[in-house]
C-alpha cells in the first residue's frame, strides 16, 4: 500500500453516519404532515423552516431537520 492511500480519509472518518441519514421530498412530506409540493415549494423560493440538499438533481432532506422541526427547534 502506498503512503497517499493509507492518508486518504475514509468517508466515516470525515462525516459522522448521523449526517448521511435523508429521505426523499415523499417521504418527508408524510414526516411532516405536508404535500409533496409544499416541500417542492419550500425547496424552490427558499423560504420553508428547512432547507433541502440537492444531490444528483434531486431533493434530499435530512433527517436532523425534519426532527428538529418537528420538535419546535426549527423556525
Amino acid at each position: 500500500m502506498t503512503q497517499a492511500a493509507q492518508t486518504t480519509p475514509t468517508l466515516h472518518s470525515v462525516t459522522h453516519p448521523a449526517d448521511l441519514r435523508g429521505v426523499t421530498t415523499v417521504e418527508a412530506a408524510k414526516l411532516l404532515h405536508r404535500q409533496p409540493q409544499t416541500l417542492r415549494k419550500w425547496a424552490a423560493f427558499e423560504n420553508g423552516p428547512i432547507r433541502p440538499r440537492r444531490v444528483h438533481g434531486r431533493l434530499w432532506w435530512a433527517l436532523a431537520d425534519i426532527e428538529r422541526l418537528l420538535s419546535g427547534g426549527a423556525q
